[in-house]
């Protein structure tokens, strides 16, 4: 009898490690070809950069290396970059004739990219506002009006030229475009105390604080990625970016205690009139009595 229960003991024994050893997975051998992460492609800087027509000296390995960590930042910040590119399409015929109109360098739409993202909503912690992120002081000394009912460091048009005459006012005082974007940054008073306390005239023989010392390269590598997204790994074309929205402008007249109304009776909302003219703070405008501009859906 013993010997029958040892037996059959001995046999469920068998049995339950064969059952285990064909239900655990095949473990990693040595003799296997180990997993590894998806591969990374590396961006490549471009063999010649420029800013306003003003030479990057991509010669130097520090100057080289700049560039290269924003190109790749921006690169592989995969999202915003995207959305930058198709913003593009529709922001920058907006600000192009502009610039051209008022004798700035087209390269200059690349610092209101790396200012705003092309967002002409954007505000940032310091409370600089819109696609140029002018500060309330700054703009009001460049003739955009600011108060709770308007906000024109949000109007596209306005603020371009606001910013197009301090690009070329602080170009009369530096004589280098890469110098006044770095002002942009840091402040026209810091560029030249900066520039008296070091004996240097170029921005890139000069020592910056860290946000302005990456400033002009950030702008560079946008300029480089939006101009040939493909060169960067993105596949996107034309007819994947934001159009141009089809547009009329009317005079909507103030003080007005219902804007949404108005939008109504001209046929259209007023959600759609706020993304159109972002500027219109409020459904009522009591601070001022001129007839305003704005932009309203174009009838088909």
């Amino acid at each position: 009898m013993k010997k029958i229960v040892a037996a059959a003991i001995a046999a469920i024994v068998a049995i339950t490690a064969c059952l285990f050893v064909c239900s655990t997975p095949p473990s990693c051998t040595d003799s296997e070809t180990p997993r590894h992460p998806q591969e990374t492609t590396i961006p490549s800087v471009p063999k010649k950069a420029d800013l306003c027509g003003e030479e990057m000296p991509l010669g130097r390995q520090d100057i080289l290396e700049c560039l290269d960590r924003e190109i790749i930042t921006n690169t592989f910040l995969h999202s915003n970059t995207l959305l930058i590119i198709k913003r593009s399409g529709r922001i920058f015929p907006a600000i192009e004739p502009i610039l051209r109109e008022c004798g700035v360098p087209d390269d200059m739409k690349y610092l209101c990219v790396a200012e705003s993202n092309l967002v002409a909503t954007a505000k940032s912690p310091a409370g600089a506002v819109g696609l140029w992120q002018f500060m309330e002081a700054t703009a009001k000394e460049y003739g955009l009006r600011v108060n709770d009912e308007i906000d024109e460091r949000m109007d596209i048009v306005k603020s371009t030229r606001a910013a197009c005459k301090k690009l070329k006012s602080d170009y009369a005082r530096l004589g280098s475009w890469t110098l006044v974007a770095a002002a942009y940054n840091g402040g026209l008073a810091r560029v030249k105390k900066v520039m008296e306390q070091q004996h240097q005239t170029s921005y890139y023989d000069l020592n910056w604080a860290e946000e302005t010392r990456r400033y002009v390269f950030r702008i560079v590598a946008l300029k480089a990625i939006v101009d040939a997204p493909q060169d960067f790994g993105f596949d996107i074309g034309d007819d994947d970016k934001y159009e141009p929205y089809e547009t009329e402008t009317v005079g909507l007249p103030v003080p007005n205690d219902d804007i949404a109304q108005w939008a109504k009776d001209h046929g259209t909302t007023y959600r759609r009139l706020r993304e159109l003219n972002p500027w219109l703070l409020k459904n009522q405008i009591r601070s001022t009595r001129d007839t305003l501009k704005v932009l309203i859906p174009k009838e088909d």
